[in-house]
C-alpha cells in the first residue's frame, strides 16, 4: 500500500509540475527575437495567458523593440508580467497615431509585474518638441506605462526609462502597491512625472527611487488613501499634491501619507499647489512625515496661485478647500531662502495646518533661511527653523 501510494504521490507531482509549466508563456514560444519587434508575439502570449488562471508572461533577458501595446483583461485570474529583458518604444512620436500611452494594462484584478527589466521609452526626440509646459493644447504623447482600472495588484523591481511623457500613470486603479521601483531621466526632461494617479484609492509606493524632469510623484484629483514610505527622489519637481482646481468637477483628494522620503536637488520638496480658478474642490488629511530635504528649492509650500508660464486667463482666487495638513519632522538644507512658504486662498483660507519640528537651513549668503504665510495660521510645536509665518500677508 505505502508502494503505491508513493506511485500515486509521484505521479501526481508529475502533473503538477507539467501544469505549472504550462501556465508559462515565454514571448519567445510566438515569435519573438530580441532586437526585433516583439509587438504581435506579445499580444498573441498576453491573450493566450489571460484565459490560463494564474498564468506568466516571460520577456527574457535582451533587448526587444516594441510598439504600443494594450494588455487587456479581465483574465481567467492572476496573471504575471515577467520583464527581465529591456523593452525599448518607437523613437518617432508619430508611431503612435497620437495615442497618449506605450505600454497599456487595463481591466486587470490581479496583476503582477516584476521581473527586474526595463521599459526604455526612447523619449529624447519627443523631448525636443515637447511644448506642453508652455502651451494649454498641445500634442499628446505616450506615457511609459499606463495601468488603467488594475485592482488588488503588485508592480516590483522593474525600471522606466526616458518615458516621452509620465514614466507611470494610475487610472481608477485600487490596492495596487509598488515595491523597488526604479524611474529615471534627466533633469531637463520636461513633464516626465515618475508616477502620476488620478482617481485612484489604496495606493502603496515603497522604497522607490525616481530621478526626473518633473515630479517624482504627482497625485491629481480623486485619489483616497494614498502612501508613499522610504521614497528617494532627485532630480525632479519634488512630491505634489496637483494641480487643482483646472477642470470643472474634480473629485476630492484625501488620506494623503508620505513618510521616510529623501529629496536631493530638486526644485520643490512637498508641495500642494491648485489653479486660481472657478472650480472647486477639496483636499484634506494630507500629511507629511520625517522627510530629509538635501539642496532642495521650496522644501514646504502650499500655492494656491500656481499658474505656470502665465496660462491663467483668470486669476480670481482658488476654490479649493484646503484643510488638516501636517508638516513633520522634515529637516535638511535648503537652496533657497524662503523654506516655508504656505500661500493659501483667500477664498477659502486653509485650516488645521500644522508645522511640527521643522529644521531647514538655508546654505546660501545673505542670512539665514525665512518663511511666509497668507491666509492660513498654522499650528505649531517643537524647533521652528525658519521661525513660522514670520512674514504674513494676505494675498
Amino acid at each position: 500500500m505505502g508502494k503505491n501510494l508513493s506511485i500515486a504521490t509521484i505521479s501526481l507531482l508529475l502533473v503538477l509540475a507539467s501544469t505549472n509549466a504550462q501556465q508559462v508563456f515565454d514571448v519567445k514560444s510566438y515569435g519573438a527575437k530580441p532586437n526585433a519587434d516583439i509587438t504581435q508575439a506579445l499580444t498573441k502570449a498576453w491573450k493566450a495567458a489571460c484565459t490560463v488562471a494564474g498564468s506568466k508572461v516571460v520577456i527574457s533577458a535582451g533587448a526587444y523593440k516594441l510598439g504600443l501595446v494594450t494588455l487587456l483583461g479581465p483574465c481567467k485570474g492572476a496573471i504575471e508580467f515577467n520583464l527581465q529583458g529591456t523593452l525599448q518604444a518607437p523613437s518617432d512620436v508619430a508611431s503612435f497615431n497620437g495615442k497618449d500611452g506605450w505600454v497599456i494594462f487595463k481591466q486587470i484584478d490581479g496583476l503582477t509585474v516584476s521581473g527586474g527589466g526595463v521599459f526604455d521609452g526612447k523619449g529624447q526626440l519627443a523631448w525636443e518638441k515637447n511644448d506642453c509646459n508652455k502651451e494649454k493644447s498641445c500634442n499628446a504623447l505616450p506615457i511609459n506605462i499606463r495601468f488603467d482600472y488594475v485592482t488588488n495588484s503588485v508592480v516590483q523591481d522593474i525600471t522606466s526609462k526616458d518615458s516621452k511623457f509620465f514614466h507611470i500613470n494610475l487610472f481608477e486603479c485600487k490596492k495596487l502597491q509598488f515595491q523597488s521601483v526604479t524611474i529615471i531621466a534627466p533633469a531637463d526632461s520636461p513633464n516626465t512625472d515618475g508616477i502620476h494617479m488620478g482617481r485612484s484609492s489604496q495606493i502603496t509606493i515603497t522604497n522607490a527611487n525616481i530621478g526626473t524632469g518633473d515630479d517624482c510623484i504627482s497625485i491629481g484629483d480623486g485619489n483616497q488613501d494614498v502612501s508613499a514610505n522610504q521614497v528617494t527622489c532627485g532630480p525632479g519637481h519634488g512630491i505634489s499634491i496637483g494641480s487643482l482646481g483646472k477642470y470643472e468637477n474634480e473629485q476630492p483628494v484625501s488620506g494623503i501619507r508620505v513618510s521616510g522620503a529623501t529629496l536631493s536637488n530638486t526644485e520643490n520638496c512637498v508641495r500642494i499647489k491648485t489653479w486660481p480658478s472657478a472650480h472647486s474642490g477639496v483636499a484634506s488629511d494630507i500629511h507629511f512625515e520625517d522627510i530629509v530635504m538635501k539642496n532642495v528649492a521650496n522644501p514646504i509650500i502650499i500655492d494656491q496661485n500656481y499658474c505656470p508660464n502665465n496660462q491663467c486667463s483668470n486669476k480670481s482666487p482658488s476654490k479649493v478647500k484646503i484643510s488638516n495638513v501636517s508638516f513633520k519632522k522634515i529637516r535638511g538644507t535648503s537652496s533657497t531662502k524662503e523654506a516655508v512658504k504656505l500661500i493659501c486662498s483667500t477664498s477659502v483660507p486653509c485650516q488645521q495646518v500644522v508645522l511640527s519640528d521643522i529644521d531647514l537651513a538655508y546654505k546660501g549668503g545673505g542670512g539665514s533661511s525665512t518663511s511666509s504665510c497668507a491666509n492660513v495660521k498654522p499650528a505649531v510645536s517643537g524647533k521652528q527653523n525658519p521661525p513660522a509665518c514670520a512674514r504674513t500677508s494676505s494675498m
